[in-house]
């Protein structure tokens, strides 16, 4: 029988081949079936055989180590409706590590245990395991998926996830075609070198990205604007680094899905001559709006139109260059190629120009108009709230010795034991049982460095009633040194929350009288801006636990984030291929039913 990379299915088509006389198509749908979840409703089938290792390459023209799947950088596109039935056999090539997947944007109502994060929703996959993810898409959407293990995305470790309208159903817009764009951000120094920094007692900062790329290529000191063609990129034959072209057709419509898996960099999108119309974000339809360029912060995703309404016979920069942060990182750069123009024609205008790293008015005129779409598939908030936590985002040392980050003075130090097992089977010893703190003190000055700087970790968890209704105020204040605030992009695992306002300074009650109820949008991550706070409601309804964190890469490895739980009872059956480590797996060594 082939090794098979990915096939898909529906049950109607399966059963009918079974019904067939041929033992060796009963052999191969008998196998096809075993690997389909526990509750198939109506969707398709989509199978992935995944095997994760290290690999030589070129992102941007130095060759380096990445973290690949199936020997390709990024890994492979997954494509699927709404509703079907993805199937992940994922084993872990690493030799010397765990590795976990986390997909991104998908809520996993269900299937909490196939998040894909490590010591929340399951045990790291050790080098030579395999691990099954499956779970459905219940949505149509622009999502991406990435390792959530150390700092493994930093290291190359992610995807694009389209999910497309289910069948007999269509997008409130009309497009020709499309395009995926995946943005991230590229170091030369090694992910494990860089951890070492982060966590040692001498900090060591792992600096600016070297550089930024598009669809996993990039271009190091090499300045495409200035000649396209020109000898010293070096770009003919190489594959693995050459500019990601988009080839369009004047006069068309084009859809681009946007994703930035960027491990650090706010970055902004810009076309020449060229409006962009946005249309959804996180999976979720917005009130179209028109711009000239796009802020995208890490774990976001867009979907904008453009119109090839321009001259056919030029081409046009597509850049992408660095927001929120001082600059150290060229722009990426591609090309808009109009069909039949040869892709090597240089654009006689020169890439756009990203705003200056530090507009924060700018970033904040582009969030503001980001409002959802009156359709029935984009819920709306409830009025009021059941609960309410107010988390502030500090810089701390822990000793007075280790730079960390903290979460209402707790930097979030993950256990062994995955919490999904351990509040399932009530084992109390593997995370702090203490409640976490749901405020910080009123007399806190978030606009200077903390009077005490000192802080420590912890491993507590929100639990949250059953169907309850969540507000969190994210509360952004002064780093350790003055007049130092910085960007955090939030990404809540397991649910979309409405984002109801953001302001300046520290949040007051009386500031709840802005907030938007009508329609504001709907996402799985959103933005605190330096100094300011973001407003956020959500519905505890998907039983779990779920991660909520700075999708920083560096902050979270660093401590900046928390754990929700929810309705962990009414979960069924967990796995047991998730929960073989820490108490949970000497509980199964001793015989105990773990479900």
């Amino acid at each position: 029988m082939r090794k098979m990379g990915s096939a898909h299915f529906s049950l109607a088509e399966a059963l009918s081949i079974i019904s067939g006389r041929s033992q060796l198509v009963w052999y191969y749908c008998m196998m096809m079936l075993c690997l389909i979840p526990y509750s198939l409703g109506a969707g398709r089938g989509h199978f992935y055989k995944w095997e994760v290792e290290n690999l030589y390459w070129s992102p941007d023209g130095v060759e380096n180590v990445v973290m690949g799947i199936n020997g390709r950088f990024p890994g492979p596109t997954i494509r699927a409706r709404a509703g079907d039935i993805i199937h992940v056999q994922l084993t872990n090539k690493l030799h010397t590590e765990g590795v976990v997947i986390h997909w991104h944007g998908i809520r996993q109502k269900g299937t909490p245990w196939a998040d894909g994060t490590a010591s929340i929703s399951q045990c790291p996959i050790n080098p030579g395991e395999t691990f099954n993810y499956r779970f459905t898409v219940d949505r149509a959407g622009t999502y991406f998926y990435h390792g959530h293990y150390g700092m493994q995305r930093s290291a190359g470790l992610y995807g694009s996830l389209i999910v497309d309208v289910a069948e007999g159903e269509k997008e409130p817009f009309h497009y020709d075609g499309e395009f995926d764009l995946l943005l991230s951000d590229w170091w030369h120094e090694s992910v494990h070198r860089q951890e070492v920094g982060l966590s040692s007692k001498n900090f060591r900062w792992i600096g600016e990205a070297q550089s930024l790329l598009i669809n996993g290529r990039g271009q190091y000191q090499c300045s495409l604007a200035a000649e396209l063609s020109a000898n010293h990129c070096n770009l003919t034959g190489s594959e693995q680094w050459a500019p990601y072209i988009l080839p369009v057709l004047p006069n068309k419509t084009y859809r681009l899905r946007i994703a930035s898996t960027t491990s650090l960099a706010s970055l902004n999108l810009a076309i020449g001559n060229h409006k962009m119309l946005v249309v959804e974000a996180d999976g979720n339809y917005l009130q179209p709006f028109e711009t000239s360029d796009l802020d995208i912060y890490s774990g976001e995703t867009y979907s904008v139109l453009i119109n090839t309404d321009q001259d056919p016979s030029q081409n046009y920069w597509i850049s992408a260059g660095v927001r929120g942060r001082k600059p150290n990182t060229t722009q990426a750069l591609t090309l808009l190629n109009y069909q039949p123009t040869s892709a090597s024609k240089t654009p006689q205008s020169p890439p756009p120009i990203t705003p200056e790293w530090n507009d924060y008015n700018h970033s904040k005129t582009f969030t503001n108009k980001i409002l959802a779409l009156d359709d029935p598939r984009v819920p709306r908030p409830p009025k009021n709230y059941t609960r309410r936590i107010l988390l502030l985002n500090t810089q701390n040392k822990i000793n007075g010795v280790y730079t960390r980050w903290a979460i209402n003075n707790i930097s979030l130090a993950l256990p062994p034991t995955p919490y999904i097992g351990a509040i399932k089977f009530n084992l109390k010893k593997a995370f702090d049982q203490a409640k976490p703190p749901e405020n910080f003190p009123q007399d806190y000055d978030v606009m200077k460095p903390a009077v005490n700087p000192n802080t420590t970790t912890g491993s507590g968890v929100y639990m949250f009633d059953y169907n309850s209704v969540v507000d969190v105020i994210l509360q952004n204040a002064n780093a350790l040194n003055p007049n130092v605030s910085e960007i955090h992009p939030w990404h809540l695992h397991g649910h979309d929350f409405w984002v109801l306002g953001y302001g300046e300074g520290k949040f007051t009650p009386d500031q709840e009288k802005n907030f938007n109820l009508k329609n504001p949008p709907y996402r799985n991550t959103a933005v605190i801006f330096p100094y300011g706070w973001t407003a956020l409601r959500f519905v505890a309804d998907n039983p779990g636990v779920w991660a909520f964190h700075c999708h920083i890469e560096p902050h979270l490895h660093m401590g900046m984030g928390v754990v929700f739980a929810e309705g962990v009872d009414r979960i069924a059956k967990i796995p047991r291929q998730g929960l073989t480590c820490g108490l949970t797996a000497k509980r199964l060594m001793k015989g105990k039913n773990l479900g």
